[in-house]
């Protein structure tokens, strides 16, 4: 944790500010429209996918460190995304982070204070959660070693899953305009099924939107456990 002990795990809803959305604007303009396009060719589609009537999560693959701008360019909704506890540990990565809106996340648990965050995020009416799925960066190809956090996060919030897949840029391309980077949006998944099935049809569904092999691993026989008495 940083020096000065503050707890990036926990949002209320005051800290989903417009101030923080105009950040995330900023930040977006800046590597979305600035720096991406000098160095790749961006196509984008599936815009029709979005709910337009209700919340939901952001669940992209994970390749590069321009995902959640890519992701958030893709939606262009205020997404507050969770990132792995360990890059607030760098005061000045932290402060980016929360100026963000992004909040940190226990990779190995799902905790009390991750679904009380998520929780605060719906009740906005108007930021998305964002998650990805597959925790931390994969440039293998492979949709594969899927958590289940996001699942059980849907569940609980009774909210529904937008899988987007996100490739060309496994590798970083630093010639300009060399490069080319495609965003799929899918089709919402549903979170009113079993915990196992939503985890299959999002690696499924991204696997098929990028050309990716989707790995399905047998299921854990531990299920995901929180203390819900305690939120």
């Amino acid at each position: 944790m940083n020096k000065n002990n503050k707890n990036y795990t926990k949002r209320d809803v005051s800290d989903f500010t417009e101030g923080k959305y105009k950040f995330q604007l900023f930040g977006r303009w800046l590597v979305s429209r600035t720096l991406i396009p000098l160095f790749y060719k961006v196509e984008y589609s599936g815009a029709e996918n979005i709910p337009k009537d209700r919340n939901f999560i952001v669940a992209p693959n994970h390749i590069s460190y321009l995902d959640p701008f890519i992701a958030g360019e893709a939606v262009k909704k205020p997404i507050a995304f969770m990132g792995k506890k360990e890059l607030f540990e760098n005061e000045i990565l932290a402060f980016l982070l929360d100026g963000l809106a992004c909040f940190a996340v226990n990779r190995e648990k799902l905790e009390v204070s991750t679904i009380k965050t998520a929780i605060n995020v719906f009740k906005t009416q108007k930021w998305m959660l964002g998650i990805f799925p597959q925790g931390g960066i994969r440039r293998n190809r492979k949709i594969e070693k899927i958590n289940k956090g996001f699942a059980v996060i849907a569940k609980q919030m009774k909210t529904d899953i937008l899988p987007i897949g996100i490739t060309g840029s496994e590798q970083y391309n630093w010639i300009p305009f060399k490069g080319s980077l495609k965003v799929r949006i899918g089709e919402p998944i549903s979170y009113n099924q079993e915990i196992n099935d939503i985890i299959d049809e999002w690696g499924q569904k991204v696997a098929q939107l990028i050309g990716y092999e989707f790995v399905k691993e047998t299921p854990e026989q531990t299920p995901v456990k929180v203390d819900y008495s305690k939120i």
